[in-house]
């Protein structure tokens, strides 16, 4: 965690600083939004408030690096400095990272009651059905080019298995029966 930066880094020598390369300088903002949603639900299991704050913290500054303005959804990785990210799927947008952002914009509203983290979920939300889900027999699409357009139409591989999407759903159903209360 690097708020000079404000990101959660990949890789960094063992002190904790930065590795001034195009890996160390790697930010994977669907991992920082993951870890910031694991921390907001260790907050609310242990009864910490501050792992809630840290996550509230987190999601901001991953969402912020994630976010494109442009096209919408999560971009894969960025350069903490700016640089062009040496990765060839830099800036493609991969469902996984979407899936985390739903979740993520749920706990944040759960926890804080601020109305702008649902309008996050509606727009991520709404932008991965958009251009993930394949209108024909409805699984999602994996890997799209950042304009939102289909990259690969393979739904299953070696990397994309049943998991990310079901996880979603199960968690949003349980978070939105919550918030129904």
């Amino acid at each position: 965690m690097h708020p000079e930066v404000e990101a959660i880094l990949e890789s960094v020598n063992p002190d904790g600083s930065i590795i001034d390369t195009c890996e160390g300088r790697t930010i994977n903002p669907g991992h920082g939004i993951e870890t910031a949603w694991f921390m907001m639900q260790a907050g609310e299991v242990l009864g910490e408030p501050h792992y809630i704050e840290l996550g509230l913290k987190l999601f901001g500054w991953q969402y912020k690096w994630g976010w494109d303005t442009q096209f919408g959804g999560i971009i894969n990785f960025k350069d903490c400095k700016g640089f062009p990210h040496q990765d060839y799927s830099q800036d493609m947008k991969f469902w996984w990272p979407q899936c985390e952002t739903i979740i993520a914009a749920l706990y944040a509203y759960k926890n804080t009651g601020d109305e702008k983290y649902i309008s996050l979920h509606k727009e991520v939300n709404s932008w991965a059905i958009e251009h993930l889900k394949d209108k024909e027999f409805g699984e999602w699409y994996g890997y799209l080019h950042r304009d939102g357009t289909v990259a690969q139409s393979a739904k299953g591989n070696l990397f994309k298995g049943p998991f990310h999407i079901p996880r979603m759903l199960v968690i949003c159903t349980m978070l939105c029966k919550e918030l129904s209360k």
